[in-house]
């Protein structure tokens, strides 16, 4: 595969390190995310994510369960980040995310982590759960690219994301793959704390969308730059899907949308009717009514 000019371009020019120095001075009164707690993770504070000054790793590897574009034969190469700006009653990696069940790396340690997934073959280095650790990443990015990195890097995060930081990312990161988790604000904050969810969701992926376009994907199958979107189907509608979807394809009618079936009560979902059993069948097919009658056309069901 023919390297990504765009990190390799703006290390070279000396704008990556630039970058990194600037996300890192955000984290002295952190302002990372939308929830701008304040904290000086410098010094070791924590905020809603849990995550000082360095990031928590909780697991890396070639992963072939991710969205077909990514897989291809050798994996997709994913950085599992323990933390997270999100607290939904219903996450599937609690123990990571909320459990913060991870351990603390150096800047070599994860730019070593990264070459180490692509000579294993894995086609993207897919960091999961990012939006926290965004200095740390783009400090690792250095030391790693001088080491020999090359392949895509593919941001997969909850969707509830600065606008501010995504634009230090802007010719970082080939691929964006959000969630679009609610079209509604009562929901998100009971579900995930978040209650200007939606808001945020929709100046996010706007952003995203500007800097990537739509999910290219080339003649193996394999996407090398693009947006792609996941949207999880819940019980009840809780999601908002219609709304959801027509949000998506106001971005283009091309907007790649994973459209998830695996809904599971996890966590403390059972504490939170409805969201306390699976989607039926039913409901998940209105899901993929709503995203047919939007306009969209790249569905992965």
């Amino acid at each position: 595969m023919a390297a990504p000019a765009s990190y390799l371009k703006l290390h070279e020019s000396g704008e990556l390190a630039r970058r990194a120095a600037m996300a890192r001075a955000m984290l002295e009164q952190c302002r990372i995310c939308p929830r701008e707690c304040g904290v000086n993770r410098l010094t070791g504070e924590t905020g809603f994510c849990g995550t000082g000054e360095r990031p928590l790793v909780g697991s890396a590897g070639p992963h072939m369960g991710e969205e077909r574009p990514l897989v291809g034969r050798g994996g997709s190469g994913t950085v599992f980040f323990a933390g997270c700006n999100l607290g939904c009653v219903f996450c599937q990696n609690a123990e990571l995310s909320h459990g913060l069940a991870g351990r603390q790396v150096s800047a070599g340690e994860l730019a070593n982590t990264m070459v180490a997934l692509q000579e294993r073959g894995c086609h993207n280095i897919n960091f999961v759960t990012p939006t926290h650790v965004v200095p740390q990443i783009l400090e690792a990015l250095g030391p790693a690219i001088e080491a020999g990195l090359s392949v895509p890097l593919v941001y997969n995060c909850g969707g509830y994301e600065s606008v501010a930081t995504l634009r230090l990312l802007d010719g970082v990161v080939d691929i964006y793959m959000p969630d679009a988790k609610y079209a509604d604000g009562e929901v998100a904050g009971r579900l995930s704390c978040a209650d200007d969810y939606p808001e945020r969701m929709r100046e996010a992926l706007t952003e995203m969308h500007r800097q990537v376009g739509d999910l290219v994907i080339d003649e193996r199958g394999l996407a090398t730059r693009g947006l792609l979107v996941r949207h999880l189907v819940l019980p009840d509608d809780q999601a908002g899907t219609a709304e959801v979807m027509a949000f998506l394809a106001s971005l283009s009618r091309d907007t790649y949308v994973n459209v998830m079936a695996q809904y599971r009560p996890c966590h403390r979902a059972g504490a939170y009717p409805p969201v306390d059993r699976h989607p039926t069948r039913d409901e998940y097919a209105a899901a993929i009514a709503s995203a047919q009658e939007a306009g969209l056309h790249r569905l992965d069901t």
